[in-house]
């Protein structure tokens, strides 16, 4: 201090401020400082505690057997059981995680098989007591109603839901709906002579040389189409395990048994019907539109499926980075100019190995965030090739990942367990707001542009597939007994009248009949993609708000992130500025932005 004073009085507070800017700039490059995030610190389970059944065994039946006599008491009861739960989903979290980052390895296959076969059966029924246990509790009357309101709804529907015969089918539909991710991990392609993965090898699809391009596609559709028979008998198989779960639980089918089983308080299935239908009005003919613009711009008598992805430009591909590691530096930096906060969950994430990007062989297909619920923070899983929509993927994964951050700290782990509803806002909105500092990645303004009309094309074409995956799964679980012929039949009638594309497929039927069997959600989360669309509807608004008032926009978009699963879905939306609405007119509002700021790029 004295050394500083001194300083201070002889040369005056400018160079002072100066000198310490770069005493900090000195000491912080020579220690290589990094923020390490550990577990939080846990009050009922025991130290050097093992996450295996004879050890859970004795905490539930504690839990299950503990006297409560007050509101108090019952409070203690919740946080305790609470933690338990935290500790068992970040478990299964890096069983999943290693898994899917080493799909050939049969060690962390069995590793997360054990958890689902040997833990989660032995869980259900211990769970399903507790939950007994708290609705009938004289004290539960006396909790906090609003605090508590959407917990104790999702319990009690789980009750209503919960059947001991269903516990070994769930078993089985887990193991058996992860081998669709060890089949499509296996796949690739040789190009020249090198090997790609299937997301490597789409990168080629961007190609100028449209000859070139339609040479990869067809070597990756005859890839996809070498395992449809394998894909169509496991999806016959999981349907049928499905089905027998929804009649276990007295429901017709199952897909009105998972509107349930999701928690879908706030819609209905007609509702999403409504949806598709709005999709098909509005957003449709734009895309039509946009088609025929590309097929002008590209000098085709018609599009083939190998013409949707190159530019039209003429220009080649955007390459916003080059590896994995430019892809998380910019990334953090992109996201630090939005917001310092921000840009420091990224640079968490790094310091702590929670990224992993690069596309390699036996690595499962797409991406994910997967909250890490004891430690309170993600991992993002990706395959990234060097692509502009690598980039969006992780803009996208990392507001999945800000607001894991932001509810880390809600006093009870099933406050965090946000409807996807709400948790794709968060990712879909991040992928808007980022934009303005896209110039991270893209140092000329042309091929900023070009970005930034292309995210908001993929926006619009988003919802069309959406509203085709959502409604054949309808389709697919209210005629539970159709024949293979029934369903590819049944996929073309859903995907025609929304575009199928917008490109011709005469001479390529059947790609266009399995292009069902690349969607992953269809055969490991079921009914989960409807919430997308509803999202992006969200996020065009938050993003309009952002673009009309940044500070406040932003603002409100951490609000309601920060409320977890604490407001109904409607409260939620409220709270970021928007409205929870997926109407006709609504949908032509929101599209009528896009469009306008597409025709200023």
């Amino acid at each position: 201090m004295l050394i500083g004073m001194t300083f201070l009085h002889c040369y005056g507070l400018p160079i002072f401020q100066t000198f310490l800017t770069n005493l900090h700039i000195c000491i912080s490059a020579y220690l290589h400082i990094k923020t390490m995030i550990h577990k939080k610190t846990r009050t009922y389970i025991p130290a050097g505690f093992e996450i295996k059944w004879e050890s859970l065994e004795p905490l539930y039946t504690e839990l299950r057997d503990r006297s409560i006599n007050s509101v108090a008491d019952l409070e203690k009861w919740l946080h305790d059981r609470s933690e338990v739960e935290a500790a068992l989903e970040e478990d299964f979290a890096w069983r999943y995680i290693r898994m899917t980052c080493d799909t050939t390895s049969e060690e962390l296959l069995q590793n997360f098989q054990y958890f689902a076969t040997e833990i989660e059966p032995k869980i259900a029924p211990f769970s399903n007591d507790l939950n007994k246990k708290l609705v009938d509790s004289p004290w539960v009357d006396k909790l906090d109603h609003k605090k508590y309101f959407i917990y104790l709804r999702g319990i009690k529907k789980s009750l209503e839901l919960f059947r001991e015969e269903n516990i070994p089918l769930q078993t089985e539909i887990q193991v058996e709906q992860q081998k669709y991710q060890s089949i499509t991990g296996a796949m690739s392609v040789h190009i020249g002579d090198k090997e790609f993965t299937l997301e490597q090898a789409s990168v080629f699809l961007k190609d100028t040389d449209r000859v070139k391009r339609q040479e990869v596609w067809e070597k990756i559709t005859e890839r996809r189409l070498q395992d449809k028979d394998q894909l169509d008998k496991l999806f016959d198989h999981l349907r049928g395990l499905r089905h027998k779960v929804a009649l276990n639980a007295e429901f017709e089918n199952f897909r009105d048994y998972m509107f349930q089983a999701l928690g879908r308080f706030d819609y209905t299935p007609q509702d999403c019907y409504a949806f598709h239908e709005a999709i098909e009005k509005e957003i449709v003919p734009i895309l039509h539109e946009q088609a025929e613009k590309r097929k002008a711009a590209l000098k085709l008598d018609s599009l083939k499926p190998w013409d949707m992805d190159v530019d039209i430009s003429g220009k080649p591909a955007l390459k916003p980075f080059n590896g994995g590691n430019e892809l998380i530096e910019k990334s953090i930096q992109c996201f630090s100019n939005i917001n310092r906060y921000l840009g420091e969950r990224l640079e968490i994430m790094k310091d702590n190995n929670l990224f992993d990007v690069e596309s390699r062989k036996g690595k499962a297909p797409g991406g994910y965030n997967y909250p890490l619920s004891e430690t309170g923070a993600p991992f993002i899983f990706m395959n990234s090739a060097n692509t502009f929509r690598d980039l969006t993927t992780m803009v996208h994964e990392g507001g999945h990942a800000v607001h894991t951050f932001l509810t880390a700290d809600l006093e009870l782990n099933d406050f965090k367990h946000c409807p996807s509803e709400v948790a794709e806002l968060a990712s879909m909105s991040m992928e808007l707001i980022s934009m303005d500092n896209w110039d991270v990645y893209f140092d000329n303004e042309e091929d900023l542009k070009r970005a930034k009309h292309d995210q908001l094309f993929d926006v619009l074409k988003t919802l069309p597939w959406v509203a085709v995956v959502d409604q054949f799964q309808h389709w697919i679980y209210t005629n539970p007994d159709h024949t293979d012929a029934e369903r590819t039949e049944a996929w073309i009638q859903i995907y025609e009248p929304f575009g199928a594309g917008f490109v011709d497929w005469s001479d390529h039927k059947e790609a266009e009949n399995n292009l069902w069997q690349k969607q992953l959600h269809i055969f490991e989360v079921p009914f989960y993609y409807i919430e997308y669309g509803m999202a992006q509807l969200g996020a065009i608004a938050v993003w309009k708000n952002y673009k009309e008032n940044p500070e406040k926009g932003l603002q409100q978009y951490l609000d309601a992130l920060k409320l977890g699963y604490t407001k109904t879905i409607k409260e939620i939306y409220e709270t970021a500025g928007i409205k929870f609405d997926f109407s006709a007119g609504y949908v032509k509002e929101l599209a009528a932005f896009v469009k306008a700021e597409m025709d200023k790029l």
